[in-house]
């Protein structure tokens, strides 16, 4: 596996504090966490503190398919990042105060059955759901 970080990032017109709240409450996630407005996220369950665990099933509207993402938490700076880990692969997200604004910036190791700018594509694109979803709420 590579050592570099994938990199996706997004500026959201809302205050920090909402912002860490629409990305962490399980009933905010369910909402806008899939890359395709062909999938949802049916459930998600976050006990957000080091050694808690956070899982999100995601599934085509369809049925046909489905998986579910599973992670555990290493490190918790509460209002402004976090990391977990899933399998042998790391994220780190990060919550940037600018007033009005929150940049959010994910940082995650990629996996190896993928091309890079396919994952890169599909986290972007989650994290664009998210935007979309906590501008509008």
């Amino acid at each position: 596996m590579s050592n570099s970080k994938i990199t996706v990032a997004v500026s959201v017109s809302a205050g920090v504090k909402k912002v860490w709240d629409y990305y962490t409450n399980p009933n905010h996630i369910i909402h806008w966490n899939f890359a395709d407005p062909s999938w949802h996220c049916p459930e998600a369950k976050n006990d957000m503190k080091v050694g808690g665990t956070y899982k999100a099933r995601m599934e085509a509207r369809d049925g046909s398919f489905g998986f579910d993402f599973e992670a555990v938490y290493s490190e918790i700076i509460d209002g402004k990042e976090f990391t977990y880990g899933f399998g042998d692969r790391h994220a780190t997200v990060k919550c940037n105060d600018l007033g009005n604004d929150t940049e959010v910036i994910v940082f995650f190791d990629p996996e190896n059955e993928n091309p890079i700018e396919m994952q890169k594509g599909g986290w972007q694109a989650i994290l664009n759901n998210f935007k979309a979803y906590t501008e509008s709420n």
